[in-house]
């Protein structure tokens, strides 16, 4: 399969799921309401963080040790790598349920426990997608994609059918898409071809690879979780939830693609193929470009009523809020296919430094508002995170134009 290919059925796929993960959150809103939805707003946010810090990292760690050393490395250190997996589920369980009434507004312990399940299920479809990347069975991936989110929104319609009401049984429903992606059980299966190479170092690329896409991912998600830290209504946590969920489908179809540009530009680093390289970033940069005036447009005019239309009226945010979003989330894409230009060239610390000076001016934008509201505050900071991680991972490019040694 060529790789123009396997991008093409993984952003069909990326396409299906988000439009299911839509209609998940569509009809869980409209069953529960804004202030019941609260919580799985929440737990939903929880989600792209997990995804961000385990889900992206293994699975971009194994596609590229495979392409570059062979099965061998991935073997040697998988039973490290789910110690710490497991590690790190049960003490984000614990953290959740010591801030269970500031997050989920409950004493009872069931969110607390979907977080921890949460965790360790993105960690299983990062490990079984990057194995599917590294086989080359792009059609599979692809299909992890839509049975992921086909199974939460089958339940998620099965509840609002029946007219469940209860918060949590919609947290069940996501957290039981988490693992679906076992049916490819094969994924799992590492060859001892090549050899370990002590280069490879799995912990440094996924500490790196992680502390980096999930500060990229706190910055492109945690809205709801800070405005509700900050005071927010429930009714604009769920609305802001709303429109990030809405400006991130272009950012969902190129992350559920972006394992094959892994395995492509390895590929194009191992046999020093600079050109190729440099074109690859033209293109992304030139299109970015052209696309920033009209994302802004479509989110300042079209903004709200797509957010009526989709979740409902009760779902709300003013128009120059939806622009400045979908200004936000269009830079966000070009900051994901760059950060993945970056570790196929095993910068990860590069990447995750970029991602540090850009949550520090989020942190300053927001302060120096402080007579602003908490949601123009957070907005503010949002726009603040994305455009200066552009400005720092674009200054790095430059200086990867030769090639490393994989």
């Amino acid at each position: 399969m060529t790789a123009r290919r396997g991008a093409a059925l993984l952003a069909a796929g990326s396409a299906v799921s988000g439009i299911l993960a839509y209609v998940v959150f569509a009809v869980s809103t409209r069953a529960l309401g804004a202030e019941g939805a609260a919580p799985v707003s929440v737990l939903w946010t929880w989600w792209t963080f997990t995804s961000a810090a385990m889900t992206f990292p293994l699975q971009h760690w194994v596609a590229r040790t495979v392409s570059a050393h062979g099965g061998a490395s991935v073997r040697a250190a998988l039973p490290h790598v789910l110690l710490v997996i497991l590690g790190i589920s049960l003490a984000t369980g614990v953290v959740a349920w010591l801030l269970r009434e500031d997050l989920f507004h409950s004493e009872a312990p069931w969110f607390p426990l979907l977080v921890l399940l949460t965790t360790l299920g993105s960690a299983t479809i990062g490990l079984v997608r990057g194995g599917l990347s590294a086989q080359q069975r792009f059609v599979a991936v692809a299909g992890s994609l839509v049975v992921e989110n086909g199974v939460r929104c089958l339940i998620v319609g099965v509840l609002a059918v029946t007219g469940v009401d209860d918060p949590v049984a919609y947290g069940v429903a996501l957290v039981v898409g988490h693992y679906a992606s076992l049916i490819w059980p094969g994924a799992l299966r590492f060859d001892r071809s090549g050899r370990v190479e002590p280069t490879s170092r799995p912990f440094a690329f996924l500490a790196g690879a992680g502390a980096s896409q999930l500060t990229a991912q706190v910055a492109l998600s945690a809205g709801p979780v800070v405005l509700a830290l900050a005071g927010g209504s429930p009714e604009q946590i769920t609305s802001l939830f709303a429109a990030l969920a809405l400006f991130r489908a272009p950012y969902i179809l190129v992350q559920g693609s972006v394992v094959s540009l892994t395995v492509r530009m390895t590929q194009l680093v191992v046999e020093g193929h600079t050109v190729a390289l440099t074109r690859i970033r033209r293109v992304l940069l030139g299109g970015t470009v052209l696309v920033l005036a009209p994302a802004f447009a479509v989110g300042w005019f079209l903004g709200p009523w797509l957010l009526h239309l989709v979740f409902g009226e009760a779902v709300s945010l003013s128009a120059h809020l939806c622009g400045f979003v979908a200004l936000a989330c269009t830079l966000a894409v070009l900051n994901l296919v760059t950060m993945v230009d970056l570790l196929a060239h095993d910068r990860p610390a590069r990447v995750a430094s970029a991602w540090a000076l850009a949550v520090v001016a989020a942190v300053v934008a927001y302060l120096l508002m402080a007579d602003a509201s908490p949601l123009d505050r957070t907005v503010a900071a949002f726009v603040v995170a994305e455009a200066a991680a552009t400005a720092v991972l674009l200054v790095l490019l430059p200086r990867e134009r030769a090639v490393s040694a994989a």
